[in-house]
């Protein structure tokens, strides 16, 4: 992992990634059982998947995205990865408990997902994203955890013509049970499961001034979750 030597002001390192001109490698595929054992895991505490969006053509990592359908107790649909935890992130040292890691992204239950649908980018970019999102501690030998967030370019812009959000920010999901967040593997590994949320430049540069318990008092204030909203109130923006 590429260290940073550039801080936001609140003194979080910010990583610049940059393409790397490597050569096409084959896919590491986590074992049956391990795969298994996480579908059983959001099986228990999300709902059982209808459907899946299964990787054709895949680089380093196999990543697969499942779609568990809105119920009266959970009224969005759920998408959440598996692939990414096939290979342990790049973490420091005193992160090492936090190598292994699947994301989810829940969206409103009108969000249109047929496949013809999708071919439309204002439809398709939130599961583009949870696919580019997994895949990208291992594109560039870094790693995801709780608070980290990745802005849409630099300067970040919108993610869709449907929303001025521009970057992700990863996070604990929380509408899923508190046991959901990790799973103990049998060899000793942790995979954790984060939620990422779609963010607005204004709370981007709110989290890098003032630090991420800042942002996350405008999110509890505006009461934001994991379930996605294009037109949610941007919280460090002009609110009257």
């Amino acid at each position: 992992m590429s260290k940073s030597s550039e801080y936001s002001p609140s003194g979080v390192p910010i990583l610049r990634h940059k393409d790397k001109n490597r050569e096409w490698q084959s896919t590491s595929y986590a074992k049956d059982e391990w795969l298994e054992q996480i579908e059983k895991h959001a099986d228990q505490y999300l709902g059982e998947a209808e459907s899946v969006f299964h990787e054709l053509l895949s680089d380093k990592v196999h990543i697969d995205v499942h779609v568990i359908r809105p119920t009266p107790e959970r009224n969005y649909y759920t998408l959440y990865t598996t692939g990414m935890s096939a290979l342990p992130m790049n973490t420091p040292e005193d992160a090492q408990d936090y190598e292994y890691a699947e994301l989810m992204i829940c969206l409103p239950p009108d969000w249109p997902l047929l496949e013809e649908q999708l071919e439309q980018s204002d439809n398709y970019w939130p599961i583009r994203w949870l696919k580019t999102m997994a895949r990208l501690p291992h594109d560039y030998d870094t790693w995801l955890s709780w608070g980290h967030t990745v802005p849409n370019g630099d300067p970040a812009m919108p993610f869709s013509n449907n929303t001025d959000m521009c970057a992700f920010i990863v996070l604990p999901p929380l509408e899923a049970d508190e046991d959901f967040l990790t799973l103990d593997m049998e060899d000793g590994q942790t995979v954790h499961f984060y939620a990422i949320l779609p963010i607005y430049l204004e709370e981007l540069e709110h989290k890098l001034e003032y630090g991420l318990d800042a942002l996350l008092d405008r999110f509890e204030d505006h009461h934001v979750n994991e379930i996605l909203d294009v037109n949610r109130v941007n919280t460090c923006g002009d609110v009257s």
